[in-house]
């Protein structure tokens, strides 16, 4: 990482700010920020020209599927695919085959990634009913977080047992990532429709049958066990207006109880039903405009902190089902700035707030060491982007091993030009370089 890269003339998205200047990268780490920056000696010069030098996304929900689930995806395609997305830390998670849920297992995954994950890495350890002696010995720092199906099944780690779920509250060493979705109400909904429909419901009642009774229901019972025991609770997907009442506005740093919401619901709503189908299928399922503008709401005022893609993907055979048997999951790291800066070009959003929800607070949350932030120091993640040179997503372009995309159609405004990965340019403009630079992310505590 020798290589000293200096960016002339950007706009720097940084701490709530947008100021026009310079950045100085050497050995993989940001040298100095902001002002008129002097030239080193051998130094490559960037010139940016005025468009946008952001701290690379740091996403706190995927699902790469590896090991065991390789048809679908692998570490090394999807986490390419992120780059071009301006993703530059992934945390991925233990719904693989085997699953995470141990801690060799833990270990096991970071190996197989080392070399091969072109975003920097870090993955959660996965609560079942009966790994709790595994969850009280995970050391801080040795996962992003304990991620815990709530009522949501997910083979095995359904974690529906009410004394392990407390114990896991009381004894958790780390923040606490929560699905959260009530079966029982779930299961109700589905035995009504298809009564109605037989095998062929319509997918636009997706989210009527993992309803906003559903989420609320299982997300008040996490807040009430988090409140109970003192823990730190992460809320991911949020998706209905009626849960936002739980998450209190303001700063993220003042929060024991945090909440994230995906870019696919802020962007899609239940009218896209007709057009996508299974292709937007997904668990939390993506509800009503209503509940797509209460989430716009909360994203500004503080009552959302994060904001992730939840990258699901599925075979193009797989997704083309009917409504029971069409896997829920979404691939969405590809397009994933862009995405979220709809809402800028929309009005709904200033770009300082969505880097913040994008890179600042998901550092923070996750006590991710030294990034996250264009800071002398840290390192040098970063995002450089054209606001103004949209791009049509077409499947011939499409990087998931999946290959498909649900914005496929879609024009984006805003376009990722280049990512660069602990100080080197791993993606510029369509094209990959060099060998995958991706490390296993610190976490201090």
């Amino acid at each position: 990482m020798s290589e000293t890269t200096l960016f002339k003339n950007a706009r720097l998205v940084n701490e709530g700010a947008i100021t026009e200047g310079d950045l100085l990268v050497k050995n993989g780490r940001i040298a100095r920020v902001g002002g008129e920056i002097p030239t080193p000696d051998g130094a490559r010069v960037v010139d940016v020209a005025g468009r946008v030098l952001m701290p690379g996304m740091i996403d706190d929900q995927v699902h790469f599927r590896e090991p065991g689930l390789t048809h679908k995806a692998e570490i090394q395609t999807e986490s390419r695919a992120a780059l071009a997305g301006g993703i530059t830390s992934v945390m991925d998670m233990p719904n693989t085959n085997p699953q995470t849920v141990t801690l060799e297992a833990l270990e096991q995954k970071y190996a197989m990634a080392a070399g091969k994950s072109f975003a920097n890495f870090g993955f959660y350890l996965g609560a079942t009913n009966d790994n709790i002696d595994q969850i009280r010995a995970l050391e801080p720092g040795r996962a992003c977080g304990i991620k815990v199906f709530m009522g949501a099944s997910t083979g095995n780690m359904l974690v529906d047992d009410e004394e392990t779920l407390d114990q896991l509250f009381r004894d958790a060493p780390v923040v606490i990532s929560s699905h959260c979705e009530d079966t029982p109400t779930i299961q109700a909904n589905e035995a009504a429709y298809r009564a109605k429909y037989g095998e062929e419901v319509p997918f636009r009642l997706h989210g009527e049958i993992r309803s906003a009774e559903a989420c609320h229901r299982s997300s008040a019972m996490a807040v009430r066990l988090a409140k109970r025991h003192g823990a730190r609770l992460h809320v991911l997907h949020i998706t209905t207006e009626r849960e936002l009442e739980q998450f209190a506005p303001g700063p993220l740093r003042d929060k024991q109880i945090t909440a994230e919401v995906c870019v696919h619901h802020l962007y899609f709503s239940d009218a896209d039903y007709d057009e996508k189908g299974s292709l937007i299928k997904c668990n939390p399922a993506i509800k009503r405009a209503e509940d797509r503008a209460a989430l716009r709401k909360a994203l500004a005022e503080g009552r959302l902190d994060i904001v992730g893609t939840d990258h699901a993907p599925h075979t193009l055979e797989e997704k083309t089902n009917s409504y029971f048997k069409a896997p829920a999951g979404l691939p969405l790291v590809q397009h994933a700035v862009p995405l979220l800066l709809e809402l800028y070009h929309d009005g709904a959003a200033p770009l300082e707030l969505l880097v913040e929800k994008a890179c600042h607070a998901p550092a923070e949350r996750f006590s991710v060491t030294e990034r996250g932030y264009l800071r002398e120091g840290y390192w040098a993640d970063l995002t450089l982007l054209d606001l103004n040179q949209p791009q049509e997503v077409k499947r011939g372009d499409v990087l998931y091993k999946c290959g498909w995309s649900p914005l496929e159609g879609r024009t984006l405004k805003t376009r990722v030009l280049q990512t660069y990965v602990n100080g080197q340019l791993s993606y510029d403009d369509g094209d990959f370089l060099g060998e995958p630079q991706g490390t296993r992310l610190g976490f201090s505590g």
